[in-house]
């Protein structure tokens, strides 16, 4: 029974120091595995503290103990947390329902000038388009690269205002109360400052050409407003002049003095790279079929033609706006209006490659006043009766402009063959400087090399002239009216025009078959014009009746 005792005793201590060879066996070889993380604990003794606990002493001191500690599980030593990752600017969200503003860059627009933001504007515009009193706003400091664009109606709510564009969009939603008011789906808006929406310039965009680049179609109560800029990109397309595009057949009248100023400029180097333009030029902003138009504050420049038409709209207004082109961007009209009504123009700056304001038929109650224009070929009504149609344009004042080296002044210009009539234009208080020709009718107008002869004409009457004032380097009035409806109850009060030589003949006054009446004194004397009316009988037809 002893030997069994002992022989208990000694095989449970041989066993006890077999386990203990193999679990310091075990632990060399865990050891040995983790290498790397044991590395670590050596450099930052507090680490490894934190995982095992207190260390006394070399590797082999900690199993003295007997009986080994439960091993604590098994987790990496904590990390250097990783740099702040840059923070990114938040993602624009689309508006929240119920809000009536719809900035472009929440709806995907990148405002680089350089992708393509043209169905951002549509989805903004879409989105607008069904809220009453809403506004879009093009925001500052981007510039938006758009193809060519409708806005249209004519299921759009009443009263939307597009914003080009304003500074910061927080200054707006502090500032709300101060600056809107509502009132039956009106809308009076707030601060603005620059942004800027840029033609395409490559051909491509265009296809076989379009007749209008940004047009709002069919709307009422549409705002444009803002200090931003609409950029045509227009010198890829003026490059083809002089070949594709009509000229103005006042230069005529123009002839140098050495006659050594060339006619046409020379052509640009093209772009091969965008290839050349359609023959078609667009429009850069136009409005069509629409109520209640205004526009205020934008900058129009550079545009391929025209850069701002109404056409057929009723009760527009445009002021403290401003259009910019070289003076010889061909066919460059600043604004022209067309079968519109009730249109008030003022406080603007025009300067362009043709008319400042171009009248066209379909016109009347037009107020224009406190404009200055130049470069350009001045304030025109016409032409009218291109191609033997009717033309009817009544009831128009322009008063208080300054034009400064422009072509002509005020003028009225119609084709040969055309029929209809205009009637009550008052041209008052105008201030002309170095302007070539500052008082035009021309009944025999023709932008080609040559017109044909035609008797029918377009029927000019009750036409106003008073306070015009300043200095001409051609000729200071050019009436040419027509041998079968002469110009009748032309009035001139106050005409004082003095020459100006520059490098073009000077001519004095010319009229032919014009009557009416000077009710003052002229400088210089315009004894052409016919006192009274025409000794024979004229008159109108019934079908040219407007």
């Amino acid at each position: 029974m002893v030997n069994m005792r002992g022989f208990t005793f000694r095989s449970l201590a041989f066993m006890l120091f077999v386990v203990f060879l193999v679990w310091s066996a075990s632990f060399d070889t865990c050891i040995a595995r983790r290498g790397k993380h044991w590395r670590q604990s050596r450099s930052n003794p507090a680490s490894l503290a934190k995982k095992k606990g207190k260390i006394h002493g070399n590797s082999h001191h900690q199993h003295h103990t007997g009986v080994p500690k439960p091993k604590a599980p098994k987790h990496k030593a904590p990390a250097l947390p990783p740099p702040a990752p840059k923070e990114k600017a938040p993602k624009p969200s689309p508006p929240q329902k119920g809000s009536t503003t719809f900035n472009v860059l929440d709806f995907g627009a990148k405002g680089n000038g350089k992708s393509d933001d043209t169905k951002a504007f549509q989805a903004a515009w879409a989105a607008a388009c069904k809220v009453a009193a809403s506004t879009l706003i093009v925001p500052a400091e981007h510039a938006f690269l758009v193809g060519p664009i409708s806005f249209s109606g004519p299921y759009c709510q009443a009263n939307i205002v597009f914003q080009v564009s304003i500074k910061y969009r927080i200054c707006v939603q502090r500032k709300r109360q101060q600056f809107m008011l509502m009132n039956d789906d009106t809308m009076i808006f707030f601060s603005q400052l620059d942004g800027t929406i840029i033609a395409p310039s490559n051909a491509n965009a265009w296809g076989r050409g379009l007749l209008q680049w940004l047009e709002f179609t069919k709307l009422v109560g549409i705002t444009i407003q803002g200090k931003g800029t609409i950029d045509g990109s227009g010198s890829v397309w003026w490059q083809d002049y002089p070949f594709e595009d009509p000229i103005d057949s006042e230069s005529e009248l123009i002839i140098p003095l050495n006659n050594t100023v060339q006619q046409h400029p020379p052509m640009p180097i093209r772009n091969e790279l965008n290839g050349k333009m359609p023959s078609i030029k667009p429009t850069a902003l136009r409005f069509y079929g629409s109520f209640n138009v205004t526009v205020t504050g934008i900058t129009i420049q550079n545009s391929p033609q025209c850069h701002l038409k109404f056409d057929n709209c009723v009760g527009v207004v445009v002021h403290d706006m401003r259009v910019s082109s070289p003076g010889d961007s061909p066919n460059t009209d600043g604004i022209h209006l067309q079968n519109s009504k009730d249109v008030l123009i003022h406080s603007t700056y025009l300067a362009c490659g043709d008319d400042c304001v171009s009248i066209q038929t379909g016109c009347s109650n037009v107020y224009i006043h406190n404009v200055n224009c130049g470069p350009g070929h001045g304030i025109s009504i016409g032409g009218l009766g291109k191609d033997n149609t009717k033309a009817c344009v009544s009831n128009i004042t322009v008063r208080d402009v300054v034009m400064h080296g422009t072509m002509t002044g005020v003028r009225v210009k119609t084709w040969q063959g055309g029929s209809g009539s205009v009637q009550g234009v008052l041209f008052s208080n105008i201030q002309v400087s170095e302007v070539q020709l500052p008082i035009v009718i021309d009944q025999f107008y023709c932008d080609k090399r040559k017109c044909k002869n035609q008797t029918t004409a377009v029927a000019l009457s009750g036409i106003t002239y008073e306070n015009i004032r300043g200095t001409y380097t051609v000729k200071p009035v050019h009436f040419a009216c027509s041998d079968a409806l002469p110009c009748m109850d032309v009035s001139l009060t106050t005409i004082e025009l003095k020459p100006l030589q520059k490098q073009y003949h000077l001519y004095d006054p010319f009229c032919w078959q014009t009557f009416g009446e000077l009710k003052t004194p002229t400088m210089p004397p315009i004894s052409c014009l016919q006192i009274g009316k025409p000794s024979g009988n004229h008159p109108q037809r019934d079908y040219d009746a407007c």
